[in-house]
């Protein structure tokens, strides 16, 4: 039993992870009645959202305060990623459209409004930008979380003593420390949520979905295998694969079972913080790109509104789809603002189409459906990209000053 307990202790924390998820997934297949189980997934993603909004705060505003110069050049770099590899998203998942049309089986429409445009999208943001503070905490809401946080850091900067940054820097140690202690629990919470997924939805639900599934992953896949890593390449002049695929092990695969952007930002800290980046940087960079690096979300507007277009037999000509695809990247930048995330917005992108909202909405009701397989491999792709786009920022910034 010692050599077990140790041999458990020792080995890798994706190794862990990867036992619970089969042990998970045998439990769902052989007693799918003892729901109890999946209280322990419940637990541990509860745990990871309770304590990010206040991780995102203590450290945003402990890096603003305490920052020397140089964070600015990589702030703009790590922008600028963001936006290019969402756009770029979009138009492989036109292209892919293009190539493998496919079509959907309308189901019942989906209750709930979706947002009227673009103006409605952003004006939405605004007013999360500017919550009062303590209730973005409680909300997770993150647009008001980063805003007043950085606010907070730049009145520090200014005005407190050195002895007041330097407790705020312990603060944000100790809770920092926190994480690592429910990130421990990982292994027994990805058990927990796997049985759930296979007691609730079986193993071919998917079936009749497939052509969709398999547009919507294979897009996925080749943004994450291909196009991130060629822009990674293109800024570093290197192999860029050692940084992604450590990225997608050990951000990605997390985020494809907590399907959660935010529950996964202490993962992407940990990691950047084994990467040796600057903690004065990540501290702002990966909580901003869990809101707006969206390449997943720009897949799903893009794949599933021409999906819809395709079922109602509409040709969408190129200029089109170029517009489709901006439009796409501007809404995946605010999905996290949206209740229901880049599904809800596809009507906005199916209106520029000319398709009503009716049908849109059924299309929506179809995303909740794959919703498991699609949302996982979304947060998966949209939350590895967070580390590699701020790793590559800095990694690039160092180089322009040798």
């Amino acid at each position: 039993m010692k050599k077990l307990v140790k041999a458990w202790t020792s080995s890798s924390l994706i190794l862990k992870i990867v036992i619970g998820l089969v042990i998970g997934a045998v439990l769902g297949l052989v007693c799918p009645g003892a729901s109890f189980i999946g209280i322990l997934g419940s637990i541990f993603i509860g745990a990871l959202k309770a304590i990010a909004p206040v991780l995102v705060a203590v450290l945003v505003c402990s890096a603003i305060s305490g920052s020397g110069s140089g964070i600015g050049s990589r702030f703009k770099t790590v922008v600028v990623l963001y936006i290019c590899s969402t756009f770029a998203a979009a138009i492989c998942a036109v292209i892919a459209s293009k190539i493998f049309p496919v079509t959907v089986m309308l189901a019942e429409a989906a209750s709930g409004s979706a947002p009227g445009g673009l103006a409605e999208v952003f004006s939405s943001l605004l007013l999360k930008l500017v919550q009062n503070p303590i209730s973005a905490i409680a909300d997770a809401n993150y647009l008001g979380i980063l805003f007043w946080a950085i606010v907070l850091g730049f009145a520090l900067k200014l005005t407190a003593k050195e002895q007041t940054i330097n407790m705020i820097k312990e603060f944000a140690d100790a809770v920092s420390k926190v994480v690592t202690w429910v990130i421990q629990f990982a292994p027994i919470g990805i058990l927990g949520i796997m049985f759930t997924n296979i007691s609730t939805n079986g193993l071919s639900i998917f079936a009749n979905y497939a052509q969709l599934i398999a547009l919507l992953v294979g897009t996925m896949l080749f943004v994450a295998f291909i196009i991130n890593p060629i822009i990674v390449a293109i800024l570093l002049k290197k192999n860029p694969y050692p940084l992604v695929l450590r990225c997608i092990k050990q951000s990605g695969i997390p985020a494809f079972f907590t399907r959660s952007s935010a529950a996964n930002i202490p993962v992407n800290m940990q990691l950047c913080e084994e990467l040796g980046l600057d903690k004065d940087f990540y501290s702002v960079s990966i909580p901003l790109g869990s809101t707006v690096n969206m390449d997943g979300a720009a897949i799903t507007i893009t794949i599933m509104s021409l999906a819809a277009a395709n079922t109602l037999g509409m040709t969408i000509p190129l200029p089109l789809a170029i517009v489709l695809s901006i439009i796409s990247t501007l809404g995946a930048c605010g999905a996290s603002g949206v209740a229901g995330g880049s599904l809800l917005l596809i009507p906005m992108a199916c209106s520029l189409m000319g398709i009503s909202n009716d049908v849109a909405m059924e299309v929506v009701a179809v995303g909740f459906i794959i919703g498991v397989i699609q949302d996982s491999l979304e947060t998966a792709l949209n939350s590895s990209g967070d580390v590699i786009f701020t790793a590559t920022a800095e990694f690039y910034e160092r180089a322009k000053k040798k």
